[in-house]
């Protein structure tokens, strides 16, 4: 195995790495709308985190020779399911015609408040 660790995504924050590559499997790590620089959380509604979560699981994809284009499956966790449509419409934009399989989650809570935490399964890119 591999360990991902790249300065343009958010460091982890706590013991485990960004992504782990395994053979031509990435996984990542969830990631929350935290800025890579500061490690501050950043938008307070649930499009603009989702933008910066999604900006953030690129980096670290780019980092593992990947990208979101190669994404397989996604799990995406709300702390209110009231967020699907704005968190849905910002996905969207960024996959654009690309489907993964995705799961929606409602969750108690996020790490340092956020609103959405996306993780995702991808392979390498050829």
């Amino acid at each position: 195995m591999d360990y991902v660790n790249t300065q343009k995504a958010p460091r982890a924050i706590g013991p485990y790495s960004q992504a782990v590559i395994a053979g031509d499997t990435i996984y990542t790590a969830g990631q929350i709308a935290l800025d890579p620089e500061t490690m501050e959380l950043t938008g307070g509604d649930v499009a603009s985190q989702t933008d910066r979560v999604l900006k953030n699981l690129a980096a670290v994809l780019e980092a593992a020779g990947s990208s979101l284009r190669h994404v397989v499956r996604t799990t995406v966790y709300l702390i209110d399911m009231a967020d699907f449509p704005a968190m849905n419409e910002v996905y969207g934009r960024h996959f654009g015609d690309h489907r993964p399989a995705r799961s929606t989650v409602a969750v108690a809570a996020l790490p340092k408040g956020a609103r959405v935490e996306i993780d995702a399964v991808a392979v390498k890119a050829r």
